[in-house]
């Protein structure tokens, strides 16, 4: 009887032999014939069931080793000038191999982002090291070209691509052959083709047409293409996702009697959260109360390293757009079996908080769940039920639910004062848009106590599971916001005495000491200045594996526990109660830990990407918006000054827009850094930070979201003679056009730096 190999002599054979793992190899190899081969076909399948290998077309491999011949991108040169590369097809449970790059000195030129066919070499595994390779090139395949979006001008022998990017002025070049079809003044994004052409133009090739960039549903796609946002799900990971069933009880604590309600916007996409409190009865807390907050459980459908898991990570969060989502998750998942729908069962992983009659938390637990949301709620009704206004829909929550959640969150206040937050006024931007995605109006969100609760809940199940992670000694990322940059303070403190108030100095900066010089500032002139400068002396905040605080929300442990739908940290947070608690075997795996400095950094940038494509967006709708008002005066604030202009805040819609320097009149204006001021050389004219003035719409561009605006008045005085607008040749239209094109680039640049 032939004798049939084991699983580990197989394993070490296509180790040994890489370029012979096709079956009638490893048949061969061990002399395997008639009848026995379906044995060994039932060991492969073993093997690749258990993941130890994986089949590629005819042949199997370890997935965790590369095939001898693959596709690599080429990184950038280290600092020792050596070239290496970086597996594009690598689905391992680690770092992928370091790859070097052995070149002949027939090969060709290879720079980062070349993508080559490469043979490998393994090199000797050092202990503690990652797996190492040597490549030798095959053949060049091409490499990641530059990508351009833009509107294509038909011309002769082909055309040529205007970005629409704010910061790119260069147009393109596109051959005939690489129009693909479109028409003149279609959307299109192209990517380089080679170098620059006869016309001193760099070529381009257009791989996808978008449509009609005047349409408004052309406005959120423009920022997904512009910034690189996935917006489509690979094949595999829809699949991954259709298969999901709804969780069973099993071994959760059934809280489903317990009445858990969601409050959320009138519009939301989905719905992570929902919350519950009463008071305690512990006579040894007199006065107290418990609250609850239950979270859905993704990490039960997303598992690691799984297809969701991995595209999840790669977009790092939603993005939200005034007319569309672009979901972390898909539809199945963040809109069906982890949103917390009215009257459905839902997983969820819960937190219990005790606290005391002043609102402080004294005890949590936590509690891997299954839930049924009571009621679906929006901030709107809530709020005017508690208001004396209920509904029928609130009228029956309003005594067992709302009016215990409102006096939870009255104990709450006295915490928060006595810990002291970072506490702005900046009201937030509402855009209403109709049913073809045009803007109907532009408004911004009422503020109501129905929010604030909601917020302070979420704040504090965040701290609850920072703390209880930590007390585990349990790895997680944590939301850091460290201290501001002490030149930025310091310009802040000299924008505060230039408007008569003061800001602590000589002392440890305290959250207290800002929100002093907000509360001077609170009702005056000077209001939204002084909240605006506050903001923009803040550093960002970022993920972290390590511990920094949390200056913002005056906290020393902070991590994101609350939106595991639209946020990968919580995910990450939510696995790593899973395996503290040993609720599963779906908690954080050793990659994730192993990882998670890695992580940090990849879902910080993918958050700023997202928030600058949404502002983008808004920028983009509000210049459509007014592009039927050219002309009109307007009330405005000046927002932020640059040696090229200042840039005004109107009153009525929040939007930003550029006074050219150019614009203001024949003399020198000298910019101020420190001061944040622009002065005319012989009109003594002043332009500084929260100064009132009136403007007039010049221009407005709906594709790159910008706004010319004339300056009328300052401080309701008309200009100084001196500094009255120019009469250059050709008229305003030309001078305005002119001082655009000068400045656009570098405006939109600062621009970028002074709201980021």
């Amino acid at each position: 009887m032939t004798r049939i190999p084991s699983k580990e002599e197989i394993l070490q054979w296509i180790s040994d032999n890489p370029t012979l793992t096709a079956k009638r190899d490893i048949a061969r190899a061990f002399g395997i014939k008639g009848a026995a081969r379906i044995e060994l076909k039932k060991v492969l399948k073993e093997l690749e069931a258990e993941g130890h290998l994986e089949k590629r077309k005819n042949t199997y491999r370890d997935p965790e080793s590369l095939p001898p011949v693959t596709v690599l991108q080429v990184l950038a040169p280290d600092a020792d000038g050596d070239l290496f590369a970086k597996p594009l097809e690598w689905q391992g449970e680690g770092k992928p191999p370091v790859i070097l790059i052995v070149a002949k000195a027939s090969d060709p030129a290879l720079g980062a982002g070349d993508r080559i066919l490469g043979r490998l070499t393994k090199l000797p595994k050092v202990k503690g090291e990652p797996e190492t390779y040597e490549a030798r090139l095959i053949r060049k395949i091409g490499h990641n070209p530059l990508r351009i979006l833009g509107i294509y001008r038909k011309g002769h022998e082909g055309g040529r691509i205007v970005p629409i990017d704010k910061g790119q002025d260069k147009e393109w070049r596109v051959a005939s052959a690489a129009v693909q079809g479109a028409q003149d003044g279609e959307l299109v994004e192209a990517e380089q083709a080679g170098p620059k052409g006869r016309l001193g133009l760099p070529s381009a090739r257009i791989v996808a047409r978008l449509g009609d960039p005047s349409q408004p549903k052309a406005v959120s796609l423009i920022a997904i293409h512009q910034h690189g946002i996935p917006d489509q799900f690979p094949d595999a990971v829809v699949a991954e996702a259709d298969t999901a069933k709804p969780a069973p009880l099993g071994k959760r604590e059934d809280l489903r009697e317990l009445p858990l309600i969601t409050i959320d916007p009138a519009d939301a996409r989905d719905h992570d959260d929902a919350v519950y409190a009463h008071a305690d009865d512990d006579p040894k807390n007199p006065g107290g109360h418990v609250v609850w907050v239950a979270i859905a459980d993704v990490a039960h459908y997303v598992t690691p390293n799984s297809e969701l898991d991995r595209e999840a990570r790669k977009r790092g969060n939603s993005t939200y757009f005034p007319d569309r989502v672009v979901p972390m998750l898909p539809d199945h998942l963040s809109g069906d079996l982890c949103s917390l729908h009215e009257d459905v069962s839902r997983p969820v992983i819960a937190v219990r908080m005790v606290l005391d009659a002043q609102g402080a938390k004294i005890a949590h637990r936590f509690t891997r769940a299954m839930m049924k949301s009571h009621a679906s709620l929006h901030y709107g009704e809530v709020q005017a039920a508690v208001d004396g206004h209920p509904t029928d829909r609130t009228e029956p929550w309003l005594s067992p639910v709302l009016e215990p959640l409102y006096a939870a969150y009255q104990a709450t206040k006295h915490a928060r004062e006595a810990r002291q937050p970072l506490d702005l006024d900046l009201p937030e931007r509402r855009i209403e848009l109709d049913a073809d995605g045009k803007v109907t109006s532009v408004a911004f969100r009422d503020r109501l106590d129905a929010h604030r609760l909601i917020e302070e809940f979420m704040v504090l199940a965040n701290v609850c599971a920072a703390e209880e992670l930590i007390a585990r000694k349990s790895p997680l990322l944590f939301r850091v916001h460290e201290e501001p940059n002490p030149d930025k303070l310091e310009s802040l403190r000299e924008i505060a005495e230039a408007s008569g108030l003061t800001l602590a100095k000589g002392q440890v900066l305290r959250t207290r000491h800002l929100n002093s010089l907000l509360k001077q500032a609170e009702g005056s002139e000077n209001a939204e200045q002084i909240n605006m400068a506050t903001l923009r002396s803040m550093t960002q905040a970022y993920y972290s594996p390590e511990n920094f605080g949390h200056f913002g929300l005056a906290l020393r442990n902070y991590a994101h526990f609350t939106s595991p739908i639209r946020r990968y940290s919580d995910l990450i947070v939510h696995r790593s109660l899973i395996a503290a608690h040993s609720w599963g075997k779906d908690g954080l795996s050793p990659w994730d830990v192993e990882n998670l400095d890695e992580t940090a950094k990849l879902i910080s940038d993918t958050e700023r990407r997202s928030m600058v494509a949404e502002r983008d967006t808004t920028d983009r709708y509000l210049a459509a918006y007014l592009s039927e008002r050219m002309g009109n005066e307007f009330a405005a604030r000046i927002s932020g000054i640059a040696k090229f202009g200042a840039f005004a805040r109107l009153a009525e819609t929040g939007a930003d827009g550029l006074i050219p320097v150019r614009s203001l009149g024949r003399e020198f204006f000298h910019f101020d850094a420190d001061a944040q001021t622009l002065t005319g050389e012989h009109s003594g004219l002043t332009l500084g930070l929260g100064q009132t003035v009136t403007v007039r719409l010049a221009e407005t561009d709906a594709l790159t979201g910008g706004l010319i605006l004339e300056l009328l008045k300052v401080e309701d005085q008309a200009l100084p003679r001196s500094s009255g607008n120019r009469r250059s040749k050709g008229g305003p239209k030309r001078k305005l056009a002119k001082s655009r094109a000068k400045g656009k680039k570098t405006a939109r640049k600062v621009e970028r730096k002074r709201r980021g």
